[in-house]
């Protein structure tokens, strides 16, 4: 049964989220409000809020969890010699925090296989807006002649980082933004991903699904390491794009 959250309630224990033979597997509560408090608490206990227009907040803990660790991000062949173009091209360009509303909001028009509408509403937005503000959110985008054509955005805590969403108006443009970012993940001692729920696209990437247990033991100790401070540059980009021992035992042929 998924408990109803009132005011000052906390979280119910993420052992009694619906399980895999349910509806909806991984539903925890329902209710409460977004503000950052309660959104922070929910990340540094593996909860996140997941609704469409017209529902209560909806509040998650799958199990198992699907995660990305950097040094299993797949790179091919192919992506491998875009990487070096977008390294070696001044068309191309990788930044940090440049317009996170707007990030959000691609990400929300994006279309979805088998959606319809999206969960980032008008309230999500605020919220990770807010979360922004404070330095405890971040998106990386991609851009093409000055031209915005992809991204994601995400909630970063200590050296915890939880992916929510990607977008892309040009082939390859969100998967060159999460290079970015496990680039940045590999040289920060950021271990974990959180991807949150399977799906067949991230699994190619190289994400993979843990029990939920493994998970919240690993995010309970990474939210309170120290955080890295969050820069990108493109050339961090050069050990997927040029490629080293451990890149190349995942680097798959087209």
């Amino acid at each position: 049964m998924v408990v109803w959250l009132e005011a000052n309630d906390p979280f119910p224990p993420v052992d009694e989220a619906l399980d895999a033979s349910s509806d909806a597997p991984g539903l925890l509560a329902a209710g409460l409000d977004l503000s950052p408090q309660r959104l922070l608490a929910a990340y540094r206990q593996g909860i996140f809020p997941w609704y469409s227009q017209g529902q209560p907040v909806l509040w998650w803990s799958p199990d198992p969890r699907m995660v990305l660790r950097p040094e299993n991000f797949v790179v091919s062949h192919n992506f491998r010699k875009l990487l070096r173009r977008v390294i070696r091209e001044d068309a191309w360009e990788i930044r940090l925090d440049v317009d996170f509303p707007a990030v959000m909001q691609a990400c929300a028009q994006a279309p979805r296989r088998g959606q319809d509408g999206t969960w980032i509403t008008p309230a999500i937005v605020a919220a990770y807006r807010a979360l922004h503000d404070a330095g405890l959110a971040h998106s990386v985008e991609t851009f093409y002649d000055g031209e915005r054509v992809g991204g994601l955005y995400g909630v970063a805590l200590g050296r915890m980082f939880y992916g929510e969403s990607m977008f892309a108006k040009r082939n390859d443009a969100s998967k060159i933004a999460l290079a970015a970012l496990v680039a940045f993940a590999r040289a920060h001692a950021i271990e974990v991903i959180d991807c949150q729920q399977s799906t067949a696209h991230l699994a190619s990437l190289g994400g993979g699904e843990i029990p939920r247990e493994t998970f919240l033991a690993h995010v309970k100790k990474a939210v309170m390491a120290p955080a890295p401070v969050w820069r990108l540059d493109k050339r961090m980009l050069s050990a997927l794009a040029y490629g080293n021992a451990a890149d190349k035992a995942h680097e798959v042929s087209q």
